[in-house]
């Protein structure tokens, strides 16, 4: 599989891609952080005392995906399932200031996913996670059902499925979604979770790392090109997924098809933490799919963003100006070679 050039890449990101309308439906989530210093162990018990400095909020899960989606420049629509508290007005107020569509969003009689996290220097602390897991159906799961079926007489380009195992992307939501979507001839791409993945047949992209992928496995494999295409090979036969993007931290990315294997070489200098980067690859790939790129152009853009996102500390959304310095970079390394 060839890629294109780098200055027809650095064109297609530079030109206003609000025309690429992507819906993602998922897991939505707030990420909450306090960040502070730890001098001493409490009284009370063997627990380290944390002087809480600052604190701050962030999208997560698919909020995550949809807000790399705006960042990039992309008409960017949500949908997935919220709770009647503060938490959820948080996200809205955050959905508003990125200007993502989040009419989607069913608010249920449940708690907004949170991970409240608490960090001391680098290292997090301790983590709360606000959440009911339950799959979701009945009366929210058809509203759900019945928004995406609007949205997609409207017109998209591509259907992001971020599941985090949630409850929100049950096999019969999915299944319908795909069925739906394919039904407008619109792409869907699948962030996976678990190892159900029966629920994720037809899909045409599914972008699982190293440890999603060795949970559908027999036996676990290591990090290497040719193991990580076997295994792409056997899940797309025994699940009937059409595509495989295997991220593999270090190693990179494959993109894996019928026909070919591309594997891609990480960018990043220094890795801090890749907590947010699978959202980061599977909202740019995408983009890149969602705008008439190639899969193998997709992959290279999408690779690209992650070595921006892992070099930052905690949930973190690429934007358009971060991803073209990056490739400006590897242009003008290329050029004087």
């Amino acid at each position: 599989m060839e890629t294109m050039d780098k200055k027809e890449l650095y064109d297609f990101v530079a030109r206003p891609t609000r025309k690429c309308r992507i819906l993602v439906v998922g897991d939505v989530m707030l990420d909450k952080y306090y960040y502070g210093e730890v001098t001493r162990i409490s009284p009370e018990a063997p627990v380290p005392v944390t002087h809480v400095l600052g604190s701050k909020e962030a999208l997560g899960g698919a909020a995550n995906v949809a807000h790399n989606l705006a960042l990039l420049g992309c008409e960017t629509a949500i949908a997935g399932f919220v709770g009647d508290d503060y938490h959820c007005q948080s996200l809205l107020d955050k959905f508003t200031a990125c200007g993502i569509d989040y009419r989607g969003l069913i608010t249920t009689d449940r708690p907004t996913t949170t991970k409240l996290r608490v960090m001391g220097g680098h290292q997090q602390m301790l983590r709360l996670d606000f959440e009911e897991t339950s799959p979701i159906e009945g009366p929210y799961a058809e509203r759900l059902q019945n928004y995406i079926s609007q949205k997609l007489k409207e017109s998209l380009d591509c259907i992001i499925l971020s599941d985090y195992g949630k409850g929100t992307l049950t096999e019969h939501a999915c299944q319908t979604i795909i069925r739906l979507a394919h039904a407008h001839g619109v792409p869907v791409v699948i962030d996976p979770k678990g190892a159900q993945w029966t629920k994720y047949a037809q899909a045409d992209y599914i972008t699982p790392n190293l440890k999603e992928l060795n949970a559908v496995l027999l036996e676990p494999i290591r990090n290497e090109e040719t193991e990580v295409e076997k295994a792409a090979h056997y899940v797309m036969r025994k699940y009937h997924v059409k595509n495989v993007v295997a991220t593999r931290s270090e190693e990179g990315l494959s993109l894996v098809t019928d026909q070919d294997c591309l594997s891609i070489p990480t960018k990043a200098q220094e890795v801090f933490d890749v907590s947010g980067a699978g959202d980061t690859v599977i909202a740019v790939f995408a983009m890149g799919i969602g705008g008439g790129l190639k899969p193998a152009d997709s992959a290279y853009l999408a690779n690209l963003a992650a070595s921006v996102v892992v070099a930052k500390l905690g949930t973190y959304a690429v934007s358009r100006e971060e991803l073209l310095h990056v490739l400006q970079e590897v242009r003008e390394r290329e050029s004087k070679l």
